[in-house]
């Protein structure tokens, strides 16, 4: 054993040991083991950062970027709803769920899908009058198996197609991890489905009491265009029972709000007043094709304002010094906040249209909830009282603005969105190009999904915040740092060293033995550390015992992309797992009872199909 070998092998064993125990983030773990490979001499300073040009490093990030498109316009949340039925069975709603879970997870980043599909995973649970963890932790399971299927849909599969690139080989095309990967996820979803969720540990829900809104009352417009256009209230609200919504109120010609009666048709220019949870809002009003009233009136309300029409209750409010450095035009990415009308605010007693939002903040009233009691008034006309929730729209600057002058107080952050139909529309287009482009080797995979970004910014898909906010900076830290000590092992031998050790004493030559002695390791690694560090380091080792045996590199390349995947003892060893801990009410201990069965069943499909498809 050289030097140089003792040193990456030390500052490897180190490292692991960090990310296993340590108090450390996984990216500053991994940022210190290139500094100690810098400041020992095994890569030169110019080269230290070389890793974060490398393909995967760019294509994880634009993927994380397209992901947060898909979120932003709602591109997926209707599909989550059409497809994800509430009522039946357990086993059929968590089959569906988690099979949708696997499907988005091949073509958007998984912890992405994850973050999407968990409000539906508790209204499923809601329905079934399950723990939450019981369909949380299949969700979780499910996102992880969807993501082994393509290139893109997790990290580890774009650090594997990278270093086969490096050894000459060229890099990996978007569906060739779909035989393997494929195969493991159906079954792993049957498992999941059909016994696995029986197994996961009946928690309460950790920190549930939170503030609940109750119903909200919005005002929808029907357009021309829209589904509800010239049916009647009973076609109407047999739609919206489906998405636990009903309405309360119809508004025409700009008259009064008048009852609901069934047989009453509706009209395009109908404002509909619907009932709704904060969650159901979006899908509510997409099933029907309406469109949020509040957002035409804002326009009419600025324009009546900067005309100096208006009546004389709303000449009696002043407008706030700010409002004279305002322009017209709204400045930042427009958002949804949810406010508390606190019982000192100077808005209780006063209305929407006396206050004179749109030309005074900049913001519109979307909705309004308040407990126990509701009203049927137009949301303009309907005096505030203390505790009402209020559902808002504007920039950030003008909502902390308005919260502040006004006494009012944010809810806790919830996913409340509307879909936008023409952005959804492009963002899939655009997706499906940007696959289309990587999987027909047409380009690269990092330049297919970085143009594809970049039109996702300048088609205004992702606000240039959230295009920067969107990127985990820790999980592009540690790939592009632990991607330049893995060719340190290289370079070194000492991947040779390990590779060559354990074929000696435990494979004895075999190459199946060697095949599945990588993927319980990787597995194993897995459990305990970041997917994508378990990736860079498990691929040298991977590529040297292939040349030690003189077998196929792509038969145990595969194999580490597997095992990288699977982290399903632990919360700690994927991010999916982890954010599901604390909804789930778990503890760290939950996670094998159905995780084990799991990894053991991937093991026994896997290794199969892999000398199946990627012959020794």
């Amino acid at each position: 054993m050289t030097m140089d070998q003792l040193a990456i092998l030390t500052i490897l064993a180190v490292t692991i040991g960090l990310f296993i125990w340590g108090p450390w983030r996984h990216d500053m773990v991994a940022l210190a083991s290139l500094l100690a490979c810098v400041f020992t001499g095994l890569i030169q300073p110019e080269d230290a950062f070389k890793g974060f040009g490398h393909p995967a490093v760019v294509t994880v990030a634009s993927v994380l970027i397209l992901s947060r498109g898909l979120q932003n316009t709602g591109a997926m949340d209707v599909l989550a709803h059409r497809v994800v039925p509430t009522r039946g069975s357990a086993t059929l709603s968590i089959a569906a769920l988690t099979g949708l879970g696997a499907l988005m997870s091949g073509f958007m980043n998984n912890v992405g899908a994850m973050a999407l599909l968990m409000p539906v995973a508790s209204e499923v649970a809601d329905k079934q009058q399950l723990p939450p963890g019981k369909v949380l932790m299949p969700l979780s399971f499910g996102t992880i198996l969807g993501g082994m299927t393509t290139l893109i849909g997790t990290p580890p599969n774009l650090i594997v197609s990278g270093f086969r690139a490096s050894a000459g080989a060229g890099s990996y095309g978007m569906f060739d991890f779909t035989p393997v990967g494929l195969a493991v996820a159906l079954v792993g979803v049957m498992f999941v489905s059909l016994i696995g969720w029986r197994l996961v540990p009946a928690r309460t829900q950790a920190g549930a009491a939170t503030f609940d809104t109750g119903t909200y009352l919005t005002e929808a417009l029907v357009e021309e265009k829209s589904a509800a256009a010239d049916k009647s209230l009973r076609e109407i609200m047999h739609i919206l029972e489906r998405e636990d919504a009903q309405v309360v109120g119809v508004v025409h010609n700009n008259a009064r709000v008048s009852p609901a009666i069934p047989w009453q048709r509706v009209h395009a220019g109908d404002i509909l007043v619907l009932e709704a949870e904060p969650e159901a809002l979006s899908t509510a009003i997409s099933s029907l094709g309406l469109k949020l009233a509040g957002e035409q009136e804002k326009e009419e309300e600025k324009t009546r304002g900067k005309d100096g029409a208006g009546d004389g209750r709303e000449q009696e409010s002043p407008a706030p010094k700010k409002e004279k450095e305002k322009s017209g035009t709204v400045h930042g990415d427009v958002q949804l906040r949810e406010l508390v009308v606190m019982p000192d605010s100077s808005l209780v007693g006063r209305t929407a249209q006396f206050l004179r939002l749109p030309t005074r903040y900049e913001i519109n009233l979307l909705a309004l909830s308040r407990q126990g009691r509701r009203s049927i008034r137009r949301l303009k006309s309907t005096p505030l009282l203390a505790g009402d929730a209020l559902l808002m729209m504007g920039t950030d600057e003008a909502l902390s603005t308005f919260a502040h002058e006004q006494g009012c107080v944010p809810l806790a952050q919830r996913d409340i969105s509307i879909p936008n139909k023409e952005k959804a529309a492009v963002a899939l287009v655009a997706m499906a190009i940007a696959v289309g482009g990587a999987a027909f080797g047409l380009l690269p995979a990092a330049i297919s999904f970085a143009t594809c970004a970049l039109a996702f910014m300048v088609l205004k898909v992702v606000p240039l915040r959230g295009f920067y906010e969107s990127i985990d900076g820790s999980v592009i830290v540690l790939l592009g740092t632990l991607i330049s000590v893995a060719e340190v092992m290289e370079y070194t031998g000492a991947a040779d060293l390990i590779a060559q050790g354990v074929l000696d004493t435990i494979a004895q030559g075999s190459p199946v033995i060697a095949l599945v002695i990588l993927l319980v390791v990787t597995m194993t690694l897995s459990d305990f550390m970041n997917n994508a560090a378990t990736a860079a380091v498990m691929c040298s080792i991977a590529l040297s015992t292939a040349a030690q045996l003189n077998a196929n590199p792509d038969s145990f390349l595969m194999a580490v992309a597997i095992g990288a995947s699977c982290a399903f003892l632990t919360p700690v060893g994927h991010q999916n797992n982890t954010l599901i801990l604390g909804p789930g009410g778990f503890k760290f201990g939950d996670y094998w009872r159905m995780g084990l069965p799991m990894e053991i069943l991937v093991i026994l499909v896997s290794v199969p199909v892999l000398l199946k498809v990627w012959p020794l």
